[in-house]
């Protein structure tokens, strides 16, 4: 993949899912956005189209593509609504990635192929009550006895983790103590339906709202040895390296958003008249679609070349940040500007910049808050004094 151009295949694909995303999603998302219901007709046609199989292999039911192909899948989505999006994202990326880069052969062909066509969706467990940011701090615990693993905790914000064609959450846990005192994490896959674990209530959320987001709690929840995921020990590893990915594709998600909100002002613009004519004539407000135009592509241009690195087997991990800081910051930003535009119109629900107004904010929070991504690239740029066990800053 060049960096700045798409293949035909890429290109195909980002036209196919820019009609479906115009066509079958902004007739009607609106209204499960307003009521707060999971549109399982819309995931089930993107199940059919192969959206969810993008990034696998067709051993496992995949499509046979690549990582770049969900990001642009993302982007169109994201460019009429995010709710839709996030369900793909974290289907793909946080549900079913886990078990293609750590699971068994058994695991994989036991629950990928159901993942990879859209028929049931994989959540990843991850947050807690008491830790965001700070993921190491795990409290949810995981002990063997008589060949089972006994979980016991809380996860929270966990999406698609509570929808009717929910089979998985993966969940990482403390299962012991390492050398240096430091807890052992693992990954652990826990199937819908297991005793001992439950899904809470929705949460009742500012944006996102046609997506599912729920609690889970563990308790005395017992699955067999055989649903570690990966190494014992390595789940936070894991972690890591699936946050790594997963960013370039919020960062898509993200340029989706703020695309639809140029998308959307520069129609307005010509349709609103005020003082005679169209509001498109003011140079203030063509400057302020210009900025957010600028802001867009710049971040387009971000989350393409690292998905190239990442691609290409190169180191990512300063890139996906920056993509994923850049982006969402444009995100919001275009947000807001484009809720000016629109003036009181932007304030209805009934107007798409009004979700994207809601929905752009957790964009800088989910899958790495924007501190954590200045964290990560600071540290990216070279060595410097300790601060704290395993961590380090920067010299300047």
């Amino acid at each position: 993949m060049n960096r700045h151009e798409l293949s035909t295949e890429h290109a195909d694909l980002r036209a196919a899912v820019e009609t479906f995303a115009q066509t079958e999603v902004a007739p009607v998302i609106g209204d499960f956005y307003e009521r707060g219901a999971f549109p399982y007709e819309i995931v089930a046609k993107m199940g059919r189209m192969g959206l969810f199989g993008l990034p696998f292999p067709e051993e496992h039911g995949g499509m046979g593509g690549d990582y770049f192909a969900l990001c642009l899948a993302l982007e169109e989505l994201a460019r009429v609504d995010s709710s839709v999006a996030i369900t793909l994202e974290a289907g793909v990326s946080l549900g079913a990635m886990p078990l293609h880069r750590f699971g068994t052969e058994e695991q994989k062909k036991t629950y990928l192929p159901r993942l990879t066509s859209g028929e049931a969706l994989g959540a990843f467990g991850l947050t807690e009550p008491d830790g965001g940011s700070d993921a190491g701090a795990t409290k949810t615990t995981a002990r063997l006895e008589n060949g089972e693993w006994v979980i016991n905790g809380t996860k929270s914000f966990i999406t698609n983790s509570g929808t009717d064609i929910t089979a998985l959450v993966t969940v990482t846990a403390v299962t012991g103590e390492r050398e240096d005192g430091r807890p052992e994490i693992s990954s652990i896959l826990v199937p819908k339906g297991t005793p001992g674990f439950s899904v809470g209530q929705k949460y009742s959320k500012v944006g996102w709202n046609a997506s599912d987001t729920n609690e889970l709690v563990f308790e005395d929840c017992r699955v067999p040895e055989a649903n570690l995921v990966g190494e014992r020990g390595r789940g936070y590893a894991q972690f890591l390296r699936i946050l790594d990915e997963g960013r370039i594709a919020i960062a898509a998600l993200s340029v989706g958003l703020a695309q639809g909100c140029v998308d959307e002002s520069v129609r307005y613009a010509h349709e609103r008249e005020a003082f005679g004519g169209s509001i498109a004539r003011y140079q203030a407000i063509q400057f302020k679609i210009a900025e957010m135009e600028a802001r867009t592509y710049s971040a387009r241009l971000a989350y393409y070349d690292a998905a190239s690195r990442m691609l290409a087997g190169e180191p990512f991990k300063k890139e996906a940040a920056i993509a994923k800081l850049i982006a969402s910051n444009a995100a919001m930003d275009n947000a807001r500007d484009a809720t000016q535009v629109f003036g009181g119109y932007g304030f209805m629900n009934d107007y798409a910049v009004g979700r994207f107004y809601r929905d752009a904010k957790i964009l800088e929070i989910g899958e790495g808050t924007s501190e954590v991504q200045k964290m990560l690239i600071a540290r990216e740029l070279g060595p410097g004094p300790t601060d704290g066990p395993g961590r380090h800053g920067m010299r300047l």
